[in-house]
């Protein structure tokens, strides 16, 4: 009735939490600013004397410690966020970089309730047991242990209850929040808040869904059904819905316990290469990776020799021309092309406020130039696509959310090769797939599919050609063919000759009371006043007020 907008009342205790972690840590002007303003308490800050002392901590630092104490939807979005080099500044995104994905279990959580209401099930027909204490939780789900009725070993992955509802509302205090400092501060503004949470919503809602999970593992292992090197899990489909993963139970070594992989005789270098050549078969030729493959989502299976990867949660796909326009990318950063890098960028950038772009030229030039000049067995991927990101960010160019987390899985698994084998570089990986990659653009195949394509274009276009003209040459019989044509700076010009016209018009208007008023003068026509003829005064005294007005007008348009 008042405009004034209130929150939803799921929101409010979410509204109260957010305000009062906030304001512990020295952010209370953000929410002053915000639309939550008015369930602030006006006293609150005198009577938290406390809060000064976080004041010590750095700006990035109080942001990150926020983001861990209000819980599973901030953890998740600041983790989410740390991909984004292109909108947050590099000391922010290394704070972001420190949160864990780690929530405490759930109390008196009874699994068999849950699997009886989310699939209308009789436990007792289905499994043998459940362990009813979780493996792991974590902040949108926990994970149990159980033994089907054939024996099989499995995980159910749980959502957490009500964990949709929560993040829902905790995604619309953040719009609001982040709309509130976009509209009260322009050094906030620069960051993109609601589009980070927009990039958020997207990510999170992504997770949420684990139909789509799902529907990922099945994809992953279509990929990969002709490799011997890489064992899927199997799924359990029957015993899963949008809110459980039923899955097979994987007894394997991680990659990250050395120990385990040297007792069961296996060759940690030889993990190192295998894992890597599998992520960039992913990459490169299938265009669907695991977006999150850190140690704790690799296992080696000692009994078959394999590589398996675990949670499908989070992938990234690329689209066949991002694709192709990625390899080019690659191959011009391997000639050295400068020139070609900025074009392809442009092609694939969301966004391009290139600056300067003799700047942008310079700086890839030199990143070049310094990976140049390091013999390749030194080369760090990880160290050189963080410099490339920083390149980005400088100079305001918004590449696509799956190249982020293209470049962010890539450091991590170089970073699970180091840590497997100290002498491993990934540019010995990357060599074979690039010469590969080489001879299939110049093959004769691709060279005959991609003319068949032009020649498949060319020949549609033939093929509307008639029918397009003969629908222009009835609109032109019909009178129906319009042609829109923009005049820029027509309003202004007819704005222009307006005024010019008027004083014009003016001008002959005092020229004739001018010259009206001096015949009558001249005529020495009664009336008179001192021997002055009275028309005649008055013509002149309209001229003169006129001639004024006019000059006061070209005068302020000159200032204007």
């Amino acid at each position: 009735m008042f405009g004034i907008k209130f929150p939803q009342k799921q929101n409010l205790k979410r509204y109260n939490a957010l305000f009062v972690v906030l304001t512990k840590y020295g952010f209370e002007d953000v929410m002053a600013s915000s639309k939550a303003r008015k369930f602030i308490p006006k006293n609150y800050l005198l009577k938290h004397p406390d809060k000064a002392k976080k004041l010590s901590e750095s700006t990035f630092e109080r942001i990150r410690m926020v983001l861990e104490e209000l819980g599973p939807s901030y953890v998740k979005m600041g983790q989410i966020m740390s991909n984004r080099d292109d909108m947050l500044p590099p000391d922010l995104v290394k704070e972001l970089e420190k949160l864990q994905d780690h929530a405490p279990s759930l109390q008196n959580f009874d699994v068999e309730k849950v699997l009886l209401q989310e699939l209308d099930i009789d436990c007792s027909q289905h499994f043998l047991s459940i362990d009813p204490k979780p493996m792991a939780a974590a902040s949108l789900a926990q994970v149990h242990k159980a033994q089907l009725s054939n024996g099989d070993w499995v995980v159910l992955k749980i959502q957490r209850p009500n964990i949709a509802e929560v993040i829902a509302s905790d995604i619309s205090i953040m719009k609001e929040v982040a709309e509130a400092m976009e509209k009260y501060s322009s050094q906030v503004k620069a960051f993109q808040p609601v589009k980070l949470v927009e990039s958020f919503e997207k990510s999170i809602n992504e997770e949420l869904s684990f139909h789509r999970e799902m529907d990922n593992m099945e994809h992953f292992a279509k990929n990969f059904k002709d490799n011997e090197a890489i064992y899927v899990p199997h799924l359990y489909r029957e015993l899963s819905n949008d809110h459980i993963i039923c899955m097979e139970w994987i007894d394997g070594i991680k990659v990250s316990e050395l120990n385990k992989l040297k007792e069961s005789n296996i060759d940690s270098s030889a993990v190192a290469k295998v894992g890597v050549d599998l992520y960039l078969e992913q990459v490169l030729e299938h265009g669907f990776f695991h977006a999150d493959p850190h140690p704790g989502n690799l296992f080696v299976l000692p009994e078959i020799q394999k590589i398996c990867f675990i949670d499908f949660g989070m992938m990234g796909t690329i689209m066949p021309n991002d694709k192709e326009a990625l390899i080019e990318l690659l191959l011009s950063f391997l000639k050295k092309d400068v020139r070609k890098i900025i074009s392809v960028l442009k092609k694939i950038a969301l966004k391009t406020e290139i600056p300067d772009e003799k700047k942008l030229e310079y700086d890839l030039y030199e990143l070049i130039e310094g990976i140049s000049n390091t013999s390749i067995r030194n080369i760090k991927l990880g160290t050189t696509l963080k410099q490339f990101k920083n390149v980005l960010y400088e100079n305001k160019i918004t590449i696509p959310h799956y190249l982020y987390i293209l470049i962010r899985a890539l450091v991590i698994i170089e970073g699970v090769g180091l840590k497997l084998d100290p002498e491993f570089n990934i540019t010995d990986n990357l060599e074979p797939y690039m010469a590969k990659i080489t001879r299939k653009r110049f093959g004769l195949k691709r060279l005959f599919q991609k003319n068949l394509n032009r020649f498949q274009d060319y020949n549609a276009l033939l093929d509307k050609l008639p029918t397009d003209i003969n629908e222009i040459v009835d609109k032109i019989k019909d009178g129906k063919l319009v042609i829109v044509h923009e005049h820029k700076g027509l309003n202004e010009f007819r704005k222009s000759l307006k005024t010019a016209f008027n004083r014009l018009v003016y001008a002959v208007i005092i020229a004739a009371l001018s010259i009206g008023s001096a015949l009558l003068v001249m005529a020495d026509m009664p009336p008179k006043i001192s021997g002055i003829p009275v028309l005649g005064a008055i013509g002149f005294s309209l001229s003169a007020i006129i001639g004024l007005v006019i000059l006061i007008s070209i005068y302020r348009n000159k200032e204007d």
